[in-house]
């Protein structure tokens, strides 16, 4: 009768545990990337009573409870922050805490950056990953802190290689200068010299005199681009025009494909940059002609060039694959780095520590780090958070039940107490 008094209590302790679990999953219900935990009871070994085929046991209670951290996905959201990420699969964020330089794990990406262009966590983690050097991404190797030099100006990159996709008009007819028909056509394309000052290339086609089937060309810059040319003048860049030949289907026969770029060269630059040497690439990588003749008005569809002009970091912001994004003020784009995801089999292992990070203990396996959507690892979805995966009525029902099974206990006890004093009674 007695052992009832220590069963109950262990039970009442066990039931308490059990309500701050419960207690402490809907404290992190809006939590970004908080996972729940739940509660498994076990009891306690039995006692035997009597000895033979007819012993009895009663058992002596239930031990203490063990918590276990679900780590199922919780829903993914859009959002409206430049730095929110959110993982769509398994795998952790790695981030460093700088007070005790442990490596932690999260879920959380509601991420943001410092004055000094680092990443960190909402909490002042350092976020870790690949960031770009001299330009160049690799998202392999080690990991480190995401720094982005925000006050960096990106150096240009005068133009090598440049292309055209055009048409010029098979009814073109030679010597007519207006109309549908003309026998000329030009247009202008943009390059960068090694300063990143922009320059005009016009490119000009004329139709051929003698053969119906060939086209001139040739490239110049306004006179005043060099210290050679003629202000109010273009100056012509080749020697000599270059020639076109077409077949009868209206596709480019020479140059070849196999005699490779043209060489186009500007010398002598009037803002002192380096002379451009560059190439006028006439096939695309698939081998096919840029250019063609066919019975339509002349007209080009799109230029190319790979001349970077200077620019500065005017926006930076997290996209899809956990690439970070820099704009600069020409309005282009570029990956500056690059979060890791770090691929536990046995997540959990893991220890809570607070902040919404997890420590690795000893029973934890080797975290394999990498970058998102490789290697089983999950995906990340930029300007997103992953909500809490605890579910509120789920959790209610449970509030409920260790309630009940805490009463019940209790009456336990007050049940044990009053035999106990019957017992003590009988004896007087």
């Amino acid at each position: 009768m007695f052992t009832s008094f220590s069963t109950a209590l262990s039970a009442l302790n066990a039931t308490s545990t059990g309500i701050d679990v419960v207690g402490n999953n809907l404290a992190n219900l809006n939590t970004t990337g908080y996972k729940e935990s739940e509660v498994s009871f076990n009891d306690l070994v039995s006692q035997s009573l009597g000895a033979g085929l007819s012993e009895t046991q009663v058992g002596m209670g239930v031990a203490r409870p063990l918590t276990t951290r679900q780590f199922t996905q919780g829903d993914v959201q859009a959002s409206s922050g430049q730095f929110d990420a959110a993982i769509q699969g398994d795998g952790f964020f790695v981030v460093h805490d700088p007070s005790t330089s442990a490596t932690l794990y999260t879920r959380a990406g509601n991420f943001q950056l410092d004055k000094d262009g680092n990443l960190l966590t909402s909490t002042g983690q350092n976020v870790q990953g690949w960031t770009a050097t001299g330009g160049v991404l690799s998202p392999t190797g080690a990991t480190s802190n995401i720094q982005i030099p925000l006050d960096q100006n990106r150096a240009p990159a005068a133009t090598a290689n440049f292309s055209l996709d055009a048409n010029l008009n098979a009814a073109a007819v030679a010597g007519v200068k207006t109309g549908a028909t003309m026998d000329t056509f030009s247009t202008p394309i943009q390059v960068v010299d090694s300063l990143g000052n922009p320059l005009v290339v016009t490119a000009t086609f004329t139709k051929d005199p003698t053969t119906p089937l060939q086209w001139n060309y040739q490239f110049t810059v306004p006179g005043d681009a060099t210290t050679a040319g003629k202000p109010g003048t273009p100056t012509p860049l080749l020697a000599t025009p270059g020639l076109l030949t077409f077949d009868a289907s209206g596709k480019l026969l020479t140059p070849a494909s196999t005699a490779g770029a043209i060489p186009v060269s500007v010398t002598g630059l009037s803002d002192h940059a380096a002379d451009l040497s560059m190439k006028f690439n006439l096939y695309g990588a698939d081998g096919n002609p840029n250019i063609t003749q066919f019975s339509l008005p002349s007209a080009a569809s799109a230029n190319t060039q790979d001349g970077v002009a200077a620019g500065q970091i005017t926006h930076v912001s997290l996209g899809d694959g956990g690439q970070v994004l820099a704009k600069y003020s020409d309005g282009s784009q570029k990956v500056v780095a690059q979060l890791a995801i770090a691929s536990i089999i046995n997540p959990g292992s893991l220890l809570a520590v607070g902040q919404n990070n997890y420590q690795a203990t000893n029973g934890t396996a080797s975290a394999v780090i990498g970058a998102a959507d490789t290697g089983g690892r999950g995906e990340i979805k930029g300007a997103s958070l992953e909500s809490s995966t605890v579910d509120i009525a789920q959790e209610f029902t449970n509030l409920i039940v260790l309630q009940r099974a805490y009463q019940a206990n209790g009456k336990v006890i007050t049940a044990g107490d009053q035999i106990s004093q019957d017992t003590i009674n009988l004896v007087r």
